[in-house]
């Protein structure tokens, strides 16, 4: 009876708007995998400040996750969208003019605010207005709108390179073909600015501010008339227990006054997505397969492999979610990455240096390929979606946002440790050694989930408190 009074298209459709919000996340990190050597050359850059260039965005991902978890508490989900959708668009066309490497530093930094802040922002609206049976797959979207953005880039990026004869070529109008790269984000940018203005406030959010009729009236349009108002009474007895609004405090456990277990897990999932190296094969996947031979044009097509393969992956575990729950699909991810990692230690260990200085793979060309497309698979369909999903529904409510604000500083700063780290690695101990380092975290991930992650699957948002007492 209850799923007969959903208005199940709504539901969709508005998880669908948030979720472009993913869809330039991955956008926003992808587009620079095909503009490094442009910015190499525009700005004069040795490898640090190419680095530094690259992952200058993170910084502001970080800082954009963890005030937008804790703003969304006072503000609001939709508010807090609106406004990462605007920074979007500032980013996108001041990145394209910037002539100075600070200039393009500051937009990107603007850019890493709206992706921190839809990082976090886009689950947690879906996790509070979508159906518990549901919400894994609903939340699920967000990484395939996510790496949807990623593969966009990667064939945007190959098509105007190829189209200009390279990313440092002129394009159109006097411009390089890489600062179109980053202009081309205008469009899903104002496109995701102007759905926003149509879709509701979350109901969770409304009770929190003390707007319960607005809440309800959300929650009917949800959930139909009949089951709203227990929805509503479900909601606000969860946050009857403390009375009071979200704070970061609220962290600390009362009674222990330590951090709440919870806290730690959630930091601990979004640290161990990035440790695993996942980033590197996004930020730096040109520099990756041109560093083993491949012209800028095969690496370029190369990434679009990667993307293909990554939405598929994503499109699975969709589907797996919320049939076999989120710790299998944690584990059984941790197992797969580890494997494909040592696969390519192997590969890159086994090569030599031509006299051009290129690192041969030789035979092992073939394995460092497929481990590379097998390794992205297994994290598209484990920890790209799931860590997500889990951050955005685990929390509960009273703590939701500064869960994930904590969290989200937690998966951004650890983000751009390791991608400012690649080209300081890769010039200083080689692919290897590097690719070892990645490779050790996948193995500690799985301990990792097999003694601290607890399932989530099916339980309504004002269940979790249990979770992890």
């Amino acid at each position: 009876m209850e799923q007969k009074n959903e208005n199940i298209f709504f539901i969709i459709l508005i998880s669908c708007i948030a979720t472009i919000g993913g869809f330039l996340f991955g956008f926003d990190s992808g587009v620079i995998n095909g503009t490094v050597d442009g910015l190499a050359e525009a700005f004069q850059s040795d490898s640090v400040a190419t680095g530094f260039n690259v992952a200058s965005m993170l910084l502001g991902c970080a800082l954009g996750a963890f005030s937008a978890g804790q703003l969304a508490d006072k503000y609001g989900r939709r508010k807090l969208l609106i406004i990462s959708a605007f920074l979007f668009i500032i980013s996108a066309w001041g990145s394209g003019v910037a002539t100075t490497s600070y200039q393009f530093i500051f937009f990107r930094i603007v850019g890493g605010l709206a992706v921190g802040a839809a990082s976090v922002l886009t689950p947690a609206y879906i996790s509070e207005i979508a159906p518990a049976r549901l919400r894994g797959m609903l939340s699920s979207v967000q990484q395939v709108a996510i790496i949807s953005g990623l593969f966009s880039a990667f064939v945007s990026n190959y098509i105007l390179a190829k189209y200009a004869g390279s990313s440092t070529e002129i394009l159109w109008m006097n411009f390089e073909a890489w600062r179109w790269m980053f202009w081309i984000e205008l469009l899903p940018a104002i496109l995701f600015f102007v759905a926003l203005l149509f879709i509701p406030e979350s109901p969770r959010y409304l009770v929190i501010s003390k707007q319960s009729g607005a809440a309800s009236t959300v929650l009917m349009k949800l959930y139909g008339k009949n089951i709203a108002k227990t929805k509503l009474d479900e909601i606000q007895s969860s946050l009857a227990i403390d009375g009071h609004q979200p704070k970061l405090k609220d962290l600390v456990d009362n009674k222990t006054k330590k951090i709440r277990t919870i806290v730690w897990v959630g930091i601990g999932l979004a640290t161990f997505q990035q440790l695993v190296g996942i980033n590197i094969v996004f930020y730096y996947g040109a520099v990756l397969w041109q560093a083993v031979g491949f012209s800028e044009g095969d690496a370029l097509f190369i990434n679009i492999i990667s993307g293909a393969m990554s939405i598929a992956a994503c499109v699975v575990a969709m589907l797996l979610i919320d049939k076999v729950g989120r710790k299998p699909l944690l584990f059984f991810g941790s197992i797969g990455m580890a494997a494909m990692l040592s696969a390519m230690v192997l590969a890159f260990y086994s090569a030599s240096v031509n006299a051009q200085g290129v690192l041969d793979l030789g035979e092992m060309g073939i394995l460092a390929l497929i481990s590379a497309n097998a390794y992205v698979f297994f994290f598209n369909l484990s920890w790209g979606p799931v860590m997500w999903v889990m951050l955005g529904e685990m929390f509960p409510n009273q703590i939701r946002g500064s869960g994930l604000a904590v969290s989200g500083l937690a998966q951004w700063g650890a983000n751009f440790v390791v991608t400012m780290a690649f080209p300081v690695m890769l010039a200083s101990i080689g692919l290897a050694a590097t690719y070892g380092f990645y490779a050790f975290f996948a193995v500690l991930s799985i301990v990792f989930v097999i003694k601290y992650v607890n399932e989530t699957n099916g339980k309504e948002l004002e269940e979790m408190e249990a979770v992890y007492v």
